[in-house]
């Protein structure tokens, strides 16, 4: 199989892995972060989960999910599409060239995972917080009418009213939460593969012959970059959520500043165990289903499948 066409399928599979396994905690981690500090619907992450369910069943946190779901197969087909081109461009396996690599595909499928994760953001919070988050919390009216039928009648009404502009709205603070969170995702899994690797025995030239890393150390190295690469980018990421949850903020850097003196430094750290929680499960999921459909479609005898590496 051309290796250009492997990346694609390999990510959109991977990718659909980790959106269903990881998507209630994404849903409780939105909840958090845009929820007022003075007067707080959840008290944690179980208590927001156990909320969720008990007021809205256990599909409440999937609402909105289709938009993700049918979006991450381009997002991710792009991810690592674009990580693949780019490590075959610049040809050495190095570690600075997986995080340049990385950083690359993340700013790039910025471009799709903004308007994406806008619509997302606003089907999780509407029903429950209104058009207006923070306000809606603030006075207590936690219970407002749905505003949009699906993902994409929300981003054609905000294209209808604000044009292009307001269907990308928090792009900035998109990019940059990408750049450093992927670098940081596929340098930390190039690390954790080549170190779980283990080691058969030595050739006659006393070089070591690396075995087959198996699924549990994939799921580890998964699920560990996941977690690296979210502790790199959160506070960006809650700029981001508030930003797009809330219409009263001007720009992302007035977001940030109103958020940090009203609120204090903590909150841009809200929200980071649910996230912890989810970024392990569904990382382990996606880099190990990407890893195992390439090595699949690869000759199992060279080495770089072999020690699970995605190129």
């Amino acid at each position: 199989m051309d290796p250009v066409l492997a990346d694609f399928i390999a990510g959109t599979l991977g990718g659909c892995a980790g959106v269903i396994v990881g998507y209630p905690l994404d849903t409780v981690k939105v909840r958090l972060q845009t929820q007022s500090a003075t007067a707080p619907l959840y008290k944690g992450t179980y208590h927001c989960l156990g909320t969720i369910v008990k007021n809205e069943s256990f599909w409440g946190l999937y609402k909105g999910m289709s938009s993700p779901l049918c979006g991450v197969a381009v997002i991710n087909a792009i991810v690592f599409g674009v990580y693949g081109s780019a490590m075959r461009f610049l040809g050495e396996n190095t570690l600075s060239n997986q995080f340049l690599a990385g950083a690359f595909a993340g700013g790039v499928q910025s471009i799709i995972s903004c308007p994406m994760e806008l619509a997302k953001t606003k089907m999780q919070l509407q029903g429950v917080l209104g058009p207006d988050a923070m306000q809606a919390i603030k006075t207590g009216f936690a219970q407002k009418p749905a505003l949009y039928r699906s993902p994409v009648d929300c981003l054609w009404k905000l294209y209808s009213t604000q044009g292009v502009r307001g269907v990308y709205r928090g792009f900035g603070s998109t990019l940059t939460r990408e750049l450093p969170g992927f670098g940081s995702y596929f340098f930390s899994y190039e690390v954790l593969t080549r170190a779980m690797t283990p080691i058969e025995g030595y050739d006659d030239d006393g070089k070591a012959v690396n075995g087959q890393i198996g699924i549990g150390r994939l799921l580890m190295a998964g699920g560990l970059s996941g977690i690296i690469s979210w502790l790199v980018s959160f506070p960006q990421d809650v700029v981001k959520s508030r930003y797009q949850a809330d219409e009263q903020y001007t720009s992302a850097r007035h977001c940030a500043l109103q958020s940090y003196r009203s609120e204090g430094v903590s909150v841009f750290s809200r929200g980071l165990w649910s996230t912890v929680l989810r970024a392990f499960p569904t990382n382990a999921a996606t880099l190990t289903v990407v890893t195992l459909f390439l090595r699949y479609v690869s000759d199992l005898n060279d080495e770089k499948y072999l020690q699970g590496l995605m190129l």
